[in-house]
């Protein structure tokens, strides 16, 4: 049943190339209101500049006429026995609508909470995180012509939450890798390459050190490979990764990396730094079997909430892998060609993060003004 879903859209997406576009690789996309035509979407608009880069999209959207209609959707953290959970009329929400897009939210340091970005991820079964870094021509940064793929496993690892006191200064923090959450995103990473026409997928990992749990990651990915003779498989240590894509970010051009938790944050935001210098210009996807989260990446930036300086772009991009994802393609590409032309115009349209002079209001107008 899972690889009848996997491949389902397959014949339909192998011609996206390009790392911003998300194939919806036998995945659920909701369904459009026979009245309106328009779909349902659940929108978190996020802490901090989470509600300033929300109002740009609703803007782009409505002035782009994309058939979406938004659900605000709360998850501000409950917790129960300990444990943090979101309220339950934003579950309802999501596993309603499927779709959500999502603002940065802030996680309490050192208090006890876990993230909640983990408790979406663990609530609605978010196993695999997509994260594109892709090269903006016309903004010129370190590297050039940089475009990778990274997909990073998204439940367990040392995310996992779990962790004790043994005693006074002694504290252990469990990493969790099983069979089954390696195999979905591993399969997703073969599927996925496959989807968009890379013939490499690279399983990074740690197994000198971690040999059983890195070590099961990689056996599942041996296995897997027997299924996809037209993919080609390497196992790769973490260290010679980092080395190779800061040396060489062009090697990965025909990869798709996948990797547990932990390598994958850390991997992705050195991804985004090599091709765009800043976690302002990187879209997200996170999938689950029926559930899938589009989110901007960077923090929720309160030392600058409220004063029409944050950069949307991010969420924009996210915007447009999501309508990708529901097959809305002609929008998708139409935003996503106004918010890159925008930054390739120069700084008079760039937001402060860019080196530019733009608020979040204008950048917002100019993008309309390209659509």
């Amino acid at each position: 049943m899972l690889r009848n879903n996997f491949t389902r859209l397959l014949s339909s997406t192998r011609s996206m190339a390009t790392s911003y576009k998300q194939p919806n690789i036998g995945r659920y996309t909701g369904k459009a209101d026979p009245a309106t035509g328009k779909y349902t979407v659940s929108f978190i608009e996020g802490d901090g500049v989470g509600p300033e880069i929300s109002n740009s999209v609703k803007q782009i959207f409505k002035a782009a006429d994309v058939p979406i209609k938004w659900e605000f959707c709360d998850v501000s953290p409950i917790f129960v026995n300990g444990v943090t959970t979101i309220p339950k009329p934003a579950v309802e929400s999501i596993s309603k609508n499927l779709v959500a897009l999502k603002g940065p939210l802030a996680t309490p340091i050192g208090k006890g909470h876990r993230s909640l970005n983990l408790t979406l991820r663990k609530t609605f079964g978010l196993f695999a995180n997509v994260r594109p870094a892709k090269s903006v021509e016309g903004y010129k940064t370190t590297y050039e012509n940089v475009n990778l793929v990274l997909i990073r496993e998204n439940t367990e690892g040392e995310y996992s939450g779990i962790e004790h006191i043994i005693t006074p200064g002694v504290v252990q923090s469990i990493k969790l890798i099983t069979r089954d959450a390696s195999e979905r995103v591993i399969r997703y990473a073969f599927e996925y390459a496959r989807a968009i026409g890379r013939p490499k997928v690279v399983v990074v990992h740690k197994s000198t050190i971690q040999r059983l749990a890195d070590g099961l990651f990689v056996e599942v990915a041996k296995e897997l490979s027997k299924e996809y003779p037209d993919i080609e498989l390497k196992a790769e240590l973490l260290d010679k990764v980092v080395l190779d894509v800061v040396s060489n970010p062009s090697s990965f051009d025909d990869v798709v990396s996948v990797c547990p938790n932990l390598y994958g944050d850390i991997l992705s935001d050195l991804n985004s730094g090599l091709s765009a210098g800043s976690l302002g210009l990187t879209p997200s996807a996170n999938i689950g079997h029926k559930v899938s989260i589009f989110e901007a990446v960077h923090g929720s930036a309160p030392d600058i909430a409220g004063q029409n300086k944050a950069n949307p772009t991010a969420l924009l991009l996210s915007s447009c892998m999501m309508l990708h994802h529901m097959g809305l393609n002609q929008y998708a590409d139409r935003i996503q060609s106004a918010v890159l032309k925008t930054i390739a115009s120069g700084p008079e349209s760039r937001t402060a993060d860019l080196g530019g002079k733009a608020s979040t209001s204008s950048f917002t107008q100019d993008v309309i003004k390209r659509l």
